[in-house]
């Protein structure tokens, strides 16, 4: 088990990087611009398990073998900012139609599946959440507690569920004022623009910060 002192300790340094912007919360923020409150929680569950499998994958042993290897922990943040990209064009290249759709007809969201799939790929790739999983995780970490992996994994799932609820709550605030943009497909269409585009520059800043860091 966690001692309770270091679990307090874990949970402020956990509530303090998730509000920190990044990927993750970013990601939902656009997703509740684009399709509303549902599809933003969704988004955040989608995130949450990507980070579940994230944080086992660097309790069993991943982590030690990132901080060993630049050139691993490089293309996982480069693949991570390419994905966000991705999604980011993909949304731009059909804003139009989904404007339409919307005004149109019963509006046309994307498939639960999909969209908690897509999160899930965001939460998986996070960075920030790689960096803090791998090297700020050890620390909280009790040795007179029992085994190490299990309470890595204890840690893990206890930031996934404070993401979750975090990133959630920020994705029904931001998808709530998105109902009044439901009547106007011109206002619909700069909401897909404005979610697309921050999916694209969020995937470039992860891009950018990482050749910065290498230019060092």
């Amino acid at each position: 088990m966690v001692g309770s002192s270091h679990l307090a300790e874990f949970v402020v340094a956990s509530v303090a990087i998730i509000l920190a912007p990044g990927p993750s919360v970013m990601f939902v923020i656009a997703r509740a611009v684009a399709w509303g409150r549902l599809t933003a929680f969704l988004t955040a569950v989608g995130n949450a398990l990507g980070m579940v499998v994230l944080s086992a994958i660097i309790a069993v042993g991943l982590g030690p073998l990132l901080q060993r290897s630049e050139l691993l922990l490089a293309l996982v943040q480069l693949f991570g900012g390419l994905y966000l990209i991705y999604l980011g064009i993909d949304a731009l290249r059909h804003r139009v139609q989904h404007a339409s759709d919307m005004v149109d007809v019963e509006e046309v969201k994307p498939k639960y599946a999909r969209v908690i799939r897509e999160g899930f790929m965001v939460g998986v790739l996070n960075p920030k959440a790689l960096v803090f999983f791998s090297s700020v995780f050890p620390q909280f970490v009790d040795s007179k507690a029992g085994s190490i992996t299990t309470q890595l994994l204890m840690f893990g799932l206890i930031f996934s569920l404070l993401s979750m609820s975090l990133d959630g709550m920020w994705g029904i605030l931001v998808g709530s004022s998105r109902e009044w943009f439901a009547n106007s497909q011109s206002r619909l269409l700069f909401l897909r623009t404005i979610g697309g585009s921050v999916m694209i520059i969020l995937g470039a800043l992860v891009i950018l910060q990482l050749i910065m860091t290498y230019q060092q």
